[in-house]
């Protein structure tokens, strides 16, 4: 089993989602975070005054994945949140050792 957890730009989220749910992911937990990268933020101006926005908002998406998903999966989230510009985001694989599933006592594959 495999845990991931993929940061991209917000807007993307629904694609993302859409193309998790048609490869058979069954849940997926979803975060409204702020970061950055080598974008390193930006410059805005606010009713005449310019300040700079360090973080800027991302999205974080964490699943857990039977091992036969992996490859499908890391390719539909780096496809489908890839817009060519900096600051699309990062996939990080995990190895994930147990998960069981509280309300059956499902483990292991079963419980994703």
């Amino acid at each position: 089993m495999k845990y991931i957890i993929a940061i991209i730009k917000p807007f993307k989220l629904e694609d993302v989602r859409e193309s998790l749910c048609a490869l058979g992911v069954q849940g997926m937990t979803i975060s409204e975070v702020k970061g950055y990268g080598r974008q390193k933020g930006h410059s805005e101006l606010y009713r005449g005054a310019e300040y700079e926005v360090n973080f800027l908002p991302k999205v974080k998406i964490e699943l857990a994945i039977s091992d036969e998903l992996l490859e499908p999966v890391t390719q539909a989230l780096t496809h489908t949140a890839d817009t060519g510009k900096v600051g699309d985001g990062k996939v990080f694989i995990f190895e994930l050792a147990q998960a069981i599933r509280i309300r059956t006592g499902e483990s292991g594959d079963e419980a994703l």
